[in-house]
């Protein structure tokens, strides 16, 4: 009962944990959202965000600490040991649900990590297994100075590997009716430990900044963290649209958010009444309802956000094919506000939950780091108006940030003639994923 398939939702908990008028929540979110595009068209005429300097200097001792090598090994041996832990619970581990890999795949590794970098940066970097095997075979190899593979990655390919990486996850955790036995989420991890060791191997560490589903995702969410580096390798504290700005515009940016935020609105869509009682009334197989629901999901957030920004004039030899990638990362903010809304209890509670199975990884009654002996602890869950607040709030903060993001990049790569009325279909997109996605929340 502790995971995806044994929960008929495992975000929001239906609507009796939104004790909110909907028409309410979402009228207030689309004024939020007219609001501040009328104050920023009136208030915000220069970008702001274009200085990649930009933030208050930390303490030089700081920035060398968080450079050195002793530090980069210690998070290694972190992240080896979360892997070598993991890996014990899968191989030798009951196929029961109170299996800590279920948890740690599903709860840590998903809901956990973009929290987690939008905390403390990218996190997934730092700690990845994948990463240390293959610096430690570059070293062995004398390859690991240049990071380099046999080719250079294609630039071509952009993010779309991490794309189809992302939706391969939300498909075992949404669609896939056998993802919560022990076989297919070994599987899993096993087809992306190779693919990515192989990918190493081939294209060097540009691979992981490009193809790994978990670092791309990792990075995103941390651009909406507050730490960042100069060029000169100094740390700095600087605003999280600042470093929102800096994300790297490429191929395969809006499949990637996209994916994200499609699959996100999909899980609460897959448990609103019209969807259970249409899949319940009709001879068609659920698996495949629900598979192509989650691609059409993705796909119309893709969709309607590339139409949102090529609506618009650009400078001559512009093409409008790049304006989709370069206002990319103005649906970060939203993205991680629906990760807010959607898997905040979720995360709280089956979180605990998974740290409590940690101590017996063999379901054979052990107790190895003494937690065992907890409860979960539910409290967020009896104050139901304070956590759909929360919710709500989370949402309308990602979409005005998801606003402001883009008026800012807008100044920069649209004509002047064009950077107010430009932004209009974006709005207008904008605010149909605000009405769409309170609504799912609600519904579900």
């Amino acid at each position: 009962m502790l995971l995806p398939g044994g929960l008929p939702q495992h975000g929001i908990g239906g609507a009796k944990d939104l004790p909110l008028p909907p028409e309410l929540a979402i009228a207030g979110a689309v004024a939020a959202l007219a609001v501040s595009f009328g104050v920023l068209a009136l208030a915000w005429r220069t970008p702001r965000y274009d200085d990649l300097e930009r933030g208050r200097l930390l303490p030089r001792s700081l920035s060398d600490l968080t450079a050195s090598a002793g530090w980069r090994v210690w998070w290694r041996v972190v992240g080896l040991a979360f892997f070598g832990f993991g890996a014990f619970a899968a191989v030798f581990g009951q196929d029961l649900l109170t299996n800590p890999i279920f948890g740690m795949f599903y709860v840590w590794w998903w809901v956990g990590l973009p929290v987690a970098s939008i905390l403390f940066g990218p996190v997934w970097r730092t700690v990845s297994p994948v990463r240390t095997i293959h610096a430690a075979v570059s070293r062995l190899t004398g390859d690991h100075q240049t990071g380099r593979g046999l080719y250079d990655y294609p630039a071509r390919l952009g993010y779309w590997p991490a794309a189809l990486g992302l939706l391969a996850f939300v498909w075992i955790e949404l669609v896939y009716p056998h993802g919560t036995e022990l076989g297919p989420v070994r599987l899993w991890c096993a087809i992306y430990v190779g693919i990515m060791l192989m990918g190493g191997a081939i294209f060097g560490r540009t691979f992981y900044e490009r193809a790994d589903p978990f670092e791309v995702y990792s990075t995103l969410a941390a651009k909406l963290s507050v730490w960042g580096r100069r060029a000169d390798g100094g740390l700095v504290v600087r605003s999280p649209l600042a470093n929102l700005a800096t994300v790297e515009a490429a191929p395969g940016l809006v499949a990637v958010v996209s994916v994200l935020f499609g699959s996100t609105a999909f899980d609460s869509f897959r448990d609103s009444t019209p969807w259970v009682r249409f899949v319940q009334s009709t001879d068609v197989s659920g698996f495949l309802l629900n598979n192509l629901a989650l691609v059409a999901f993705c796909v119309a957030v893709g969709l309607v956000f590339v139409a949102g920004t090529m609506s618009t004039g650009v400078e001559p030899g512009t093409s409008r094919r790049s304006l989709p990638d370069a206002f990319g990362h103005s649906i970060v903010p939203i993205v991680a506000g629906y990760i807010v809304a959607h898997y905040l209890t979720y995360l709280v509670e089956v979180g605990q939950a998974t740290l409590i199975q940690a101590s017996d990884p063999l379901s054979n009654g052990s107790n190895w780091f003494g937690t065992a002996g907890l409860s979960v602890n539910y409290a967020i869950s009896y104050h139901p108006t304070a956590l759909a607040t929360t919710k709500v709030l989370a949402v309308v903060l990602g979409h005005v940030l998801g606003v402001i993001a883009a008026h800012d990049r807008a100044l920069v790569v649209l004509p002047a003639r064009h950077r107010i009325t430009g932004q209009l279909p974006l709005l207008v997109a904008m605010v149909a994923f605000t009405i769409g996605g309170l609504y799912l929340l609600f519904a579900a």
